[in-house]
């Protein structure tokens, strides 16, 4: 289990939420934040801290954005396997 990353985030720039990651499990593109599912330690310390409410437990994502969950995942596979 992860934290994801969701379309709230598109377009936000505030980093609270990656100051708090013990891990440093966050990455960043041109659009939004992505939590490598392989580093986070499902730890949510950066759920309460998103000031956008874009961040949640992957069990909890709300329906319209389950597709992030994906999202999340081919963002490190494409990052680390071309």
């Amino acid at each position: 289990m992860t934290t994801v990353v969701t379309d709230n985030c598109r377009g936000c720039r505030f980093t609270d939420c990656v100051s708090v990651c013990p891990v440093e499990a966050f990455h960043v593109d041109d659009e939004m934040l992505y939590i490598n599912p392989d580093v986070c330690i499902d730890c949510s310390a950066c759920v309460p801290e998103c000031p956008v409410e874009a961040i949640f437990e992957e069990d909890a994502v709300p329906e319209e954005w389950k597709d992030y969950i994906q999202k999340n995942y081919d963002y490190f596979d494409r990052e680390y396997n071309g």
